[in-house]
């Protein structure tokens, strides 16, 4: 009845730390590329902001970039939740192992003093350990279920980069000087600038963001 215990290798005592440690081992690994696909979606999020009203295809390689990253990245974590199941699965195997062997050596202690026990009350304790097993690996296996492989949305791409463009027309048009204020009456008009003026500002303008277009692509 208890020879199941009885095993006694090294190797199958060792077996559930070993498995923790290449466990942890692993989710290490997993961690560190979860915060590596996180920074890369940032990056590319900011190339894509950066390009959007100078080169739209820097901007939507980008956009695509970042799609892949985060479907990457939902692969990984979900990985790590995984894995974080198994070494919890283990603790507890390993807890409820521990804990059945003390209780068959209190089971032989108890059948050495009343010569006998109720094998019913263990056999329906083992038979609520295995459905709490089962239960557990239903849901490392769901956790696991990630559609992979998914296509990118062109049209998502799209809207996407409309957005961005309309964000950084929307700054521009915040940060535009206000046109100033003329005075309507019988005495001279001031702080009304000539049409010739506004042209040599708005040229003026217009040369500088070429220059920093230009130097934003040098650099």
């Amino acid at each position: 009845m208890w020879g199941w215990f009885g095993g006694g290798a090294a190797a199958k005592k060792n077996a559930p730390k070993n498995a923790i440690i290449n466990l942890r081992e692993q989710l290490d690994m997993l961690t560190k590329r979860e915060k590596h696909l996180e920074q890369q979606i940032a990056d590319q999020d900011a190339i894509a902001r950066k390009n959007v009203s100078t080169n739209k295809n820097i901007a939507r390689s980008a956009l695509k970039r970042k799609k892949v990253n985060e479907q990457s990245l939902a692969t990984t974590q979900a990985q790590i939740t995984t894995l974080e199941q198994q070494i919890h699965s283990i603790e507890a195997a390993t807890l409820n192992y521990e804990t059945l062997r003390v209780m068959k050596d209190a089971g032989q202690a108890m059948k050495t003093i009343q010569n006998g026990m109720d094998i019913d009350k263990v056999e329906e304790a083992m038979e609520e350990i295995r459905e709490s097993a089962a239960i557990s690996r239903e849901m490392g296996e769901a956790l696991t279920r990630v559609h992979l492989g998914n296509e990118i949305d062109e049209d998502e791409i799209l809207k996407e980069l409309e957005d961005l463009e309309q964000e950084q027309l929307d700054n521009k048009m915040v940060r535009a000087p206000v046109a100033p204020v003329t005075q309507v009456g019988n005495g001279p008009e001031k702080g009304k600038a000539p049409a010739h003026a506004a042209k040599e500002e708005e040229d003026e303008e217009e040369e500088e963001l070429r220059k920093l277009q230009a130097e934003m692509m040098m650099g």
